[in-house]
């Protein structure tokens, strides 16, 4: 309401939104309540250790930490705090690689075992599969083909 006291007066904001213009002005200078503070200084708090840990904590390291401290407090408020401040850990995992995106406009490829993988001799039926192996230099792709039968790699 203050950025638009302006353009529009206080009592016709206060009757379009349906809040008493009284109620409007007694929050206006209504000290901080003493959950407010709290939160504040505990907002400080995880900054210092979000910083000292060069951003890389979440909440849960975040919570450790102050239980090391010495402050209890619950996880969920640690969580709703750094959420509304946009404080982030870091998260070293790699996340899930998609190698093969299917095109929605094309036909997936025929079934031609009918999903039925049981031979009744060698040679009889091969399936063949293909899968990716990351290292430091990179992903190397593997593809085999086995022997549905023996169970034993035959390319």
């Amino acid at each position: 309401m203050n950025a638009n006291q302006a353009d529009l007066p206080v009592r016709t904001m206060c009757r379009v939104l349906d809040v008493s213009a009284s109620g409007y002005y007694d929050w206006i200078g209504r000290a901080p309540s003493r959950r407010t503070i709290d939160d504040a200084v505990l907002l400080e708090r995880i900054r210092t250790i979000h910083a000292e840990s060069d951003g890389t904590y979440g909440r849960p390291r975040v919570h450790a930490e102050l239980l090391e401290r010495g402050v209890r407090v619950g996880g969920k408020r640690i969580a709703r705090l750094m959420r509304s401040h946009a404080i982030r850990g870091v998260s070293r995992r790699r996340g899930y690689i998609v190698t093969t995106r299917r095109d929605q406009r094309q036909r997936p490829a025929p079934d031609l075992v009918n999903r039925e993988f049981a031979a009744s001799r060698p040679n009889q039926l091969w399936v063949a599969d293909m899968t990716y192996v990351p290292t430091w230099a990179g992903f190397i792709f593997l593809a085999v083909v086995l022997d549905v039968w023996s169970r034993r790699i035959v390319g």
